[in-house]
């Protein structure tokens, strides 16, 4: 087995759903341009109120995937 290194970004996904939906946007959409994603990290979960009603969900996550050797 070899050793292996990661590379960690951070992606802030939203959705007016869920911070579940939130996570699963930036995960997607971020696995069409890079390979080997890994793991994720929610660092940061925030929202927008409107109107006295939680009108959107943010949550920011450092994601890590693997080099390729």
């Amino acid at each position: 087995m070899s050793d292996h290194v990661y590379k960690v970004i951070e992606l802030v996904g939203s959705s007016t759903e869920s911070t579940d939906e939130a996570i699963r946007t930036a995960i997607e959409r971020a696995s069409k341009t890079l390979k080997h994603i890994n793991w994720f990290q929610v660092v940061e979960t925030r929202g927008h109120i409107q109107d006295g009603k939680v009108a959107h969900f943010q949550v920011v996550l450092k994601v890590g995937f693997r080099l390729e050797d």
